[in-house]
């Protein structure tokens, strides 16, 4: 798959939604995405290692990487990016990390980099893209499935504890944005994940229904659905698939700070990525109002949590409402002037101290 690939070029066969960030304060605001594996030995095949750096951040001389692929048990190929420390001894077993990007994002992005800086500290990491985005399988590309992002999720754990320099009972997940809440329903449903840190953690499903509002507004969930509804029959009967774009092409004197700052990201050289176009098919969105993030949290225990969010985080709430729902142990950790998506790429800001120090004792050996 190239970059050049139709279906990685939403243009071609759909129209667009313009989402105002602004909105996400009401029910309708989350419409978007960036705010944001059968014997697998014998399906899991290397991809072809791409011949040039095509990540949003530089290629540390301390880790080695390599592209690969393989199947999630909804027959979707995923595409990843693996990441080794040089010096890491492969004749023992070592802790490794899965790592989520943010909901529209790719791997070449924020995830990638803390899939790197991770591994560049110690741990075998691997950076998938979710199924229907990216480099990954899944038709039509730019579709949002809960189910197939948390199965991603599980499927990246098969395929580290694949590895002969993997302990398999020293797997965690880190989730950024979106990432974030699949993983924890990832970890809520598999104890094969024996640790989580989520870090600017969107819950999709509630964003679906009700925003960043404290409450929901059920006849303002019941208008969206009835949109949508309105929308699956027009494309039922012919009509281009609408696309909800998170972020704006455009900022202007009158966008909102939180439109400011995805555009900050994802349109400027960055973090900015061909394959992420921060768009997802209108119509996913009816589903994802399903979602719930954080209902089932005391499931993980007595497995570890540490939910990492900026202070001044538009976002902060999610993070908030799980860590209070969550059993222990589990640990809310507020980085100091650091907004929602400094956290994707702020080196300086992203507490890396405490990321590692809070897997190494919980994946220690």
């Amino acid at each position: 798959m190239s970059e050049n690939d139709p279906q990685n070029d939403p243009s071609q066969d759909a129209k667009f939604l313009s989402v105002d960030r602004r909105s996400l304060l009401k029910l309708t605001g989350l419409t978007a995405a960036a705010i944001g594996v059968i014997s697998m030995s014998d399906m899991t095949t290397e991809a072809q290692a791409a011949e040039t750096w095509d990540k949003t951040f530089p290629k540390s001389d301390k880790v080695d990487h390599q592209k690969v692929s393989f199947m999630n048990k909804l027959g979707i190929l995923l595409v990843a990016d693996v990441y080794v420390p040089k010096s890491l001894d492969r004749s023992q077993r070592h802790a490794a990390l899965v790592v989520g990007h943010p909901y529209g994002g790719v791997k070449e992005q924020t995830s990638g980099l803390y899939a790197q800086t991770m591994a560049e500290r110690g741990f075998v990491t691997i950076a998938h893209d979710a199924s229907y985005n990216g480099e990954s399988g899944g038709q039509p590309h730019f579709t949002a499935s809960a189910e197939a992002f948390v199965e991603d999720f599980l499927a990246a754990v098969d395929y580290l504890g694949q590895q002969p320099f993997v302990d398999r009972e020293r797997i965690g997940i880190i989730g950024v944005c979106g990432s974030g809440g699949f993983s924890l329903a990832a970890a809520e449903i598999d104890p094969r994940i024996k640790a989580v840190a989520t870090v600017s953690m969107y819950d999709i499903g509630q964003g679906q229904r009700q925003g960043l509002a404290e409450n929901l507004d059920l006849d303002a969930l019941k208008s969206q659905l009835k949109e949508i509804s309105v929308q699956r029959w027009a494309e039922v009967d012919g009509a281009e698939r609408m696309m909800a774009v998170g972020t704006p092409e455009v900022v202007t004197a009158d966008s909102n700070p939180i439109a400011r700052e995805f555009f900050d990201y994802y349109r400027t050289p960055r973090g900015q990525h061909p394959r992420s176009t921060t768009a997802m098919a209108r119509t996913s969105n009816a589903p994802m109002t399903l979602f719930w993030s954080f209902d089932k949290l005391a499931w993980i225990s007595p497995r570890p949590l540490l939910f990492v969010t900026g202070d001044h985080a538009h976002s902060r709430v999610f993070s908030e409402q799980a860590y209070a729902k969550a059993s222990e142990p589990k640990e809310l950790h507020v980085v100091d002037n650091a907004g929602h998506v400094d956290l994707y790429d702020r080196v300086n800001l992203i507490p890396w101290d405490k990321l590692q120090g809070f897997f190494d004792q919980h994946l220690s050996a």
